[in-house]
């Protein structure tokens, strides 16, 4: 019985699990499927073995899941990394290139500072906008800087001081009225808050355009002036939110003329006063003197800034 099985002579070690050994396909080299290699069994074995561990081993591939599949776009990942290491050297590049061109047109340092307030400074600035009949004095404080030079203080410490926070806030709370107005009176559409804000920014410019050219042709001069003149004409919205709201209560008209005639009044001192400090400079931080008819042309420049405010808000109040 041994002799019938024949079975061959054991030259070499041969593994002793058989049920792992696959069969490979058909290749070109074997078409006719398995082929048995007598010179090194045992390497062939694991060979076979290594080369079909691969496909089993899948894994690893779900932790690509939330990968951008770049392949879809005909994008390798190195060639992703390097668009993705390009796109943030350009934007750092514009980046640089705006702080070295535009810092000189708006600085960041005095825009910053324009919005350094505090709490108690706007409760303050609003009854002044609304109040400023009795509040002295008007004058703006100054500091010394630690390098020796002299600048304003901050809206946080001085109420004089202008501020963009309130004028920002205001025009946002403008727009807004506006559209609840329009709501009430059921004519509201979307295209309300666009015109509101258009109109309202035309405003502003028309009349920093207007103070600013009176500046330059009366050849006033000064630190931060831009941004000054913004926020010194943003204030009129404090005014012209209260004229919306007396409309809103519908208290008549009587009440609301009453209401807007006190608003113009209103911001029309605070503009007259508030200004001077541009037009007619007098303290240490300035240098230069005016003489009579300069100052009287600059008066006279400020009356008519102040009379204005009647037109810019009798525009802004009709929603």
């Amino acid at each position: 019985m041994y002799h019938s099985r024949s079975p061959p002579p054991l030259q070499h070690p041969v593994p002793t699990h058989p049920a792992f050994i696959p069969e490979p396909p058909s290749t070109p080299a074997s078409p006719d499927g398995y082929q048995r290699f007598v010179s090194s069994p045992p390497n062939q074995h694991y060979a076979t073995r290594t080369q079909y561990n691969p496909p089993l081993q899948s894994i690893p591939n779900t932790q690509h899941q939330h990968i951008p599949d770049f392949a879809a776009w005909g994008m390798n990942d190195s060639t992703a990394q390097f668009g993705m290491h390009l796109g943030q050297t350009a934007v750092a590049a514009g980046q640089d290139y705006v702080q070295k061109n535009f810092a000189g047109l708006i600085p960041i340092t005095i825009l910053k500072q324009h919005f350094n307030v505090s709490n108690s400074y706007v409760i303050r600035k609003i009854k002044l906008i609304i109040f400023p009949w009795r509040h002295k004095p008007w004058t703006r404080k100054i500091r010394r800087t630690e390098a020796g030079h002299t600048e304003w203080q901050p809206p946080r410490d001085d109420i004089n001081s202008p501020d963009l926070y309130i004028p920002l806030m205001a025009l946002v709370t403008y727009i807004l009225i506006a559209a609840l107005q329009t709501g009430i009176q059921e004519r509201f559409h979307p295209q309300i808050l666009g015109a509101s804000a258009t109109r309202a920014l035309l405003v502003v410019l028309l009349d920093f355009l207007f103070v600013q050219c009176g500046c330059y042709i009366l050849n006033i001069q000064g630190t931060g002036q831009v941004i000054d003149l913004i926020a010194y004409g943003g204030y009129k919205f404090v005014g012209v939110i209260l004229t919306i709201f007396a409309g809103l209560l519908s208290l008549g008209p009587t009440i609301y003329v009453l209401v807007f005639v006190y608003a113009f009044a209103a911001n029309a001192l605070f503009i007259l006063r508030s200004l001077r400090s541009v037009v007619l400079p007098d303290s240490p931080a300035n240098v230069g003197t005016v003489n009579p008819a300069s100052r009287k042309r600059r008066i006279t420049f400020l009356f008519l800034e102040a009379v204005l405010q009647v037109i810019y808000m009798g525009v802004l109040v009709r929603v």
